[in-house]
């Protein structure tokens, strides 16, 4: 087996699929003047409420040259605001705005219009899903 042949690599079909799907939220994300990098920090924060920058990080797996340009729309947008921590007055957390509440509402039917985007069932997505984790998880250690 030639292992140097495009087919045989799975970094290949991981890069393509990724850019599809990421490609797949344009247009559903275009209403709400959202590209999909501040759709996922506000998944992120519609989860947690607050979090700091680090942590936030963490969770994206993205750097702070990358988020503090990300967050800084997201704070132009007033979806989302800086406050410093009340336990640690050298630490800012980012939290959600009113209007960053609200969008949740407005955008709960966007996993469902990419999810028919792609022919994959519930099982498909899910058992992509766990081993999409362990690449991740194989990755982080």
């Amino acid at each position: 087996m030639d292992k140097q042949k495009l087919d045989h690599q799975l970094c290949f079909p991981l890069y393509s699929a990724s850019k599809l799907v990421i490609a797949s939220y344009t247009p559903f994300l275009e209403p709400f003047d959202l590209t999909y990098t501040q759709y996922i920090v506000m998944l992120v924060l519609w989860e947690k409420r607050s979090i700091t920058m680090a942590e936030l990080g963490k969770i994206l797996h993205l750097d702070s040259g990358t988020l503090t340009p990300l967050t800084n729309k997201l704070i132009q947008k007033s979806l989302i605001k800086k406050e410093v921590d009340k336990f640690d007055r050298r630490k800012a957390n980012l939290v959600l705005t009113v209007k960053g509440k609200r969008l949740k509402e407005r955008m709960e039917d966007i996993p469902n219009k990419v999810g028919s985007c792609f022919p994959l069932g519930i099982d498909d997505a899910i058992a992509l899903r766990k081993l999409l984790d362990k690449v991740i998880e194989g990755y982080e250690k």
